[in-house]
């Protein structure tokens, strides 16, 4: 008769294995650690190490910095000849704003509106000129020399003389306002006038520039006139006497000169628009336009 051993159990050798692994272990622990030399190692001179050399760095440099003089400063930032901001230079500037044909009622239209300055970053002489010709005749022209002030980064505060070539006689008004570039660079005139007579007057006049692309450029402008009293003799009448808005379109072909289109559309009100249907004229008209635009 065969008698089978029974097969040892998990717990009995996972404790056999354990003790294998231990018995290195309890070898290294009682080691004679003065086998290691540590008491040799404690008569050693440490002295040589320079445990201190971090702490004891040096804070000044061996080649010291001279002192800085006024040469120095003068070589490192040289004065800037013609330098063209905040300083005493005499600048110059011109725009022609629209030179333009005009499709009206009456026939073709020759317009024009341009201003220029002459002058340094807080003063400035002024020159504003507007006007129009139909079917060869001036109809309308003025011409304005203006003193300008800045009083801040944005605006001016203006005053001078406005000369009415037409239409009718000729007239001579004293004028005062402000200009300048208001909130989201929409640019802004406000210019009140005192003319011969007592007749008073007073004009707004605004412009935006909307960048579809860097080259194509849309201008949206708004001008409204006002007048202190009646003046039948030139067709004004007092109040509001007419307003013109247009919308032009314009590709900068350089930043200087660019080609446009447009449209613009004008009406006159009170007593300005009953002198005008006196005269067998339109209270309201629309025109295309097409003009050019440049500054220098």
């Amino acid at each position: 008769m065969v008698t089978r051993l029974a097969p040892p159990s998990l717990l009995a050798l996972a404790v056999s294995l354990g003790a294998m692994y231990a018995a290195p272990s309890a070898a290294a622990e009682t080691m004679d650690h003065s086998a290691m030399g540590h008491g040799s190692m404690a008569g050693m001179d440490h002295s040589g190490m320079n445990h201190g050399a971090a702490d004891s760095a040096t804070t000044t440099s061996r080649t010291p910095i001279p002192v800085l003089t006024d040469a120095d400063r003068e070589a490192a930032f040289p004065p800037l000849a013609g330098h063209q901001v905040h300083d005493s230079a005499i600048n110059s500037f011109f725009l022609l704003d629209q030179l333009e044909y005009q499709d009206a009622d009456e026939g073709s239209t020759l317009a024009w509106d341009a201003t220029g300055w002459i002058g340094g970053d807080i003063d400035r002489l002024w020159i504003r000129t507007e006007g129009e010709r139909t079917n060869g005749v001036t109809e309308d022209a003025e011409l304005q020399l203006l003193y300008g002030h800045a009083i801040g980064p944005w605006w001016d505060v203006v005053a001078g003389v406005r000369q009415d070539f037409k239409p009718e006689s000729p007239q001579t008004w004293a004028a005062f306002g402000v200009q300048g570039m208001a909130l989201y660079d929409f640019e802004a005139e406000a210019t009140a006038f005192i003319g011969e007579n007592g007749q008073t007057a007073a004009r707004l006049e605004g412009e935006y520039d909307i960048l579809l692309t860097n080259r194509l450029i849309l201008q949206p402008t708004a001008e409204a006139n006002f007048y202190g009293k009646n003046d039948p003799q030139r067709g004004i009448g007092s109040g509001l006497a007419n307003t013109e808005v247009g919308l032009r379109l314009r590709y900068e072909i350089v930043r200087q000169f660019a080609p446009y289109i447009g449209v613009t559309w004008s009406r006159s009100y009170g007593n300005t628009a009953d002198l005008i249907r006196d005269d067998g004229g339109n209270v309201d008209e629309a025109r295309f336009v097409a003009g050019i635009r440049m500054w220098f």
